[in-house]
């Protein structure tokens, strides 16, 4: 009944979505041959249970391809309306050919309008089929006026109108770390007052226009109250720079499209109340291919074939288009450099964001809005929330650690949008209850162990962090160096400097967990494995870092502790399969188990641990759920989430998992102390009629 009723509430807000502001010139497409055999197939269309709509801001014409999916094409065909913003036209050098080897020609001219163009049919292609199976499927493409100011190009797939494009066509950088004033940015940092537009030949949008800096962040804004989405998606606004190069890890668009995200949704928190909650997804762009490989082989190949759709691989005209049917640069690798088979978070995928406080009161955190929220479960089992904790530019992610005497610590970042370039920066921030059960105070900083944004574009990793015995604090983190450093609380209060405790090539964030005899574990990936630091007796300093000697993972990990050790939880590459390891200390070195496996089917992203119950999203990017000791089976659900899962055992011994929706509402399911694991997700906190 309660489906029912939300399928015909999601029919009826349809057409606000997406027609509700039609432009003056309306322009149909008329794509209409057959779908050419052999490409990628649609899979089955899931119900997701959770409603919310998903905003995409990305630079280019592809980075959602290679950065956002699966998860793009998941929410697509769980009917979730979904609405991609591409702030420039990626017109690069203007030469539609494919990359590499003979089919080069650099004799070829330069046609940035048509090329343009192609990328646009590729997108067009690439989402229809996603969306309904056939790459040419028309849409409807007509003009909207913009909060900045100028115009863009509103897409809407006919057969589906939930599925939008939106264009702004703004000129790209044509490099991915030279500087070029006439970019993004520029624009951001004041080296250009204005930034034009690169219209694409096709497009209805035919009056040129600039936009400043905050007329460009006005536009952002405006898409954002158009749409009102739940959850909104950007890449890595912090992705940092190589160590031997000092070039960005990431092209520079996809780096200033984030942060010009980063600005249009705090605003658009500010300055718009009649709206959902929503969450920030960010992800890993080029990193990804220097990284094993995430993704199982049939998801692979289900994004490959999108992405050589969007590609134009078998060159046949069946898009109508004098400038071609999509981008012949990634039809030479539409693997990418390695970036097909992977889909990664930059933030947001820890899991000890829920946290038991004083006995049987537990409260779950996740960032909503630009601010932390606050949900709390009482004796009874009922939970209230969220409550928005004061203060803004609260980054994706959240972690948590308890005090000795019941009080409850979250941590995350935050960035820091100032009117000059040089105030950008990211900092480490906690919140602590005033009193076991109580409210919690005022943010405190801990600032950063980087000494400017420029240096390493403020890419540190979300905090971890352990109360010793005395109730003193230590802060862990990922410098933009890839070493680990720390912080720790004083008898006076104050803190250390940030220490230096080593490592190399230090990925993802790092993971915290206190043993039996009161050790502290803290772990973190590399490329090619695992390093921990591990307190000799409670209390000392940490000693490390040690090899685990454990295989490559897909880089998010998961500690808890397990009798005398930590076991950590990992997914095997290539494969998603999740994996374990139990960690002990010794008198010289860790001792590390043999791996084992949980088995069942493949998936991606963190795996929550609750006791012996397993959660995680699987391989249709839903959350499923199994036991330890059981069968490999996992319980799958129908319910899109973002970040990661979370849970705690109880003093039952009963388990609760957690989730944050793609509508932005905390979801949990509870498995009883007999482990028979009956994943019914709802709301933690009842919808209201």
């Amino acid at each position: 009944m309660r489906t029912t009723r939300r399928r015909l509430l999601l029919a009826a807000l349809l057409p606000v979505l997406t027609i509700g502001a039609t432009g003056a010139l309306a322009m149909a497409t008329d794509q209409q041959t057959s779908a050419e055999a052999g490409q990628a197939t649609t899979p089955l269309v899931l119900t997701s249970t959770t409603a919310g709509s998903v905003v995409q801001i990305a630079a280019h014409p592809d980075d959602d391809l290679f950065f956002m999916n699966p998860d793009l094409s998941r929410s697509m065909l769980a009917g979730t309306p979904l609405t991609t913003v591409y702030l420039t036209s990626g017109e690069a050098d203007g030469r539609n050919q494919a990359l590499g080897g003979a089919a080069k020609d650099p004799a070829q001219p330069a046609d940035r309008d048509h090329y343009s163009e192609a990328r646009q049919n590729g997108i067009r292609g690439a989402y229809a089929q996603m969306a309904t199976g056939d790459r040419t499927s028309p849409w409807k493409r007509t003009v909207i006026p913009t909060a900045g100011g100028g115009h863009a190009e509103l897409d809407v797939l006919v057969a589906m109108p939930r599925v939008n494009l939106v264009w702004i066509q703004m000129r790209e950088a044509r490099h991915g770390s030279n500087e070029n004033p006439l970019s993004l940015h520029g624009l951001w940092n004041g080296k250009i007052p204005a930034l034009g537009p690169q219209l694409a030949s096709g497009s209805p949008v035919k009056q040129a226009y600039t936009y400043t800096k905050s007329q460009l962040i006005q536009t952002m804004v405006g898409v954002l109250e158009r749409y009102k989405p739940t959850t909104i998606r950007t890449l890595d606004p912090t992705p940092g720079r190589n160590e031997r190069t000092g070039r960005y890890t990431d092209h520079q668009d996809h780096m200033y499209a984030a942060r010009f995200a980063q600005a249009a949704t705090t605003a658009y928190a500010l300055q718009v109340t009649d709206r959902p909650h929503f969450s920030v997804q960010s992800y890993l762009g080029y990193l990804n291919g220097s990284l094993p490989h995430v993704l199982d082989p049939q998801t692979v190949d289900t994004k490959v074939g999108y992405l050589k759709t969007y590609a134009w691989q078998d060159m046949q005209n069946y898009c109508g288009s004098p400038s071609g049917c999509g981008d012949r640069k990634v039809a030479g690798s539409p693997y990418g450099s390695n970036w097909a088979q992977s889909m990664r978070y930059a933030r947001a995928d820890t899991t000890s964001w829920m946290v038991e406080g004083t006995p049987d009161t537990v409260y779950a955190f996740a960032p909503l809005d630009g601010r932390m929220a606050v949900w709390t479960r009482d004796a009874a089992g009922a939970w209230t929330g969220p409550v928005l904790l004061p203060g803004t530019g609260i980054d994706p992610g959240a972690s948590t650690a308890r005090l000795p005497d019941g009080r409850v610590a979250v941590f995350g970042t935050r960035t820091v949008l100032g009117p000059a370039p040089a105030d950008y920066r990211r900092e480490i921030v906690y919140a602590v209850q005033s009193a076991p059960g109580g409210p919690f105070g005022d943010w405190r900083s801990l600032g950063t162990p980087e000494t400017n944004d420029e240096s390493g574009t403020s890419a540190i990793s979300s905090p971890t962090a352990s109360f010793d015995a005395d109730g003193r604090l230590t802060v862990y983190v990922r410098d933009a160096r890839h070493t680990l450093r720390s912080r720790t609380e004083q008898p006076s209060g104050t803190f250390t400097a940030w220490q230096r405790l080593g490592g190399q090539d230090l990925q993802g964030d790092p993971v915290i967990a206190v043993d039996s005899e009161g050790r502290r574990h803290v772990y973190a990936s590399t490329r090619r494995t695992v390093l921990g630091w591990i307190q000799p007796a409670p209390g000392a300093p940490l000693r490390g870092p040690f090899p685990t000697n454990l295989p490559p993972t897909t880089i998010p990990l998961t500690a808890a502790p397990e009798g005398e050790g930590v076991r950590l939880y990992f997914r095997r590459p290539d494969s998603g399969v999740v994996r374990s390891a139990l960690v002990t200390a010794g008198p010289d070195k860790p001792t590390v188990s043999s791996i084992t496996e949980a088995g069942g089917r493949a998936g991606y992203g963190a795996v929550g641990v609750a006791g012996r119950v397993l959660t995680g999203r699987a391989d249709t990017g839903t959350i499923s759920t199994t036991t330890l000791g059981g069968p490999p089976a996992w319980k799958e659900s129908k319910m899109l989430f973002a970040g990661a899962p979370s849970g705690y055992v109880d003093a039952s011994g009963g388990a609760t998992t957690a989730v944050v929706g793609l509508d932005a509402e905390l979801h949990v399911t509870t498995t009883p102390a007999d482990g028979i694991v009956r994943p019914l997700w709802h709301p933690a906190v009842p919808r209201t009629p």
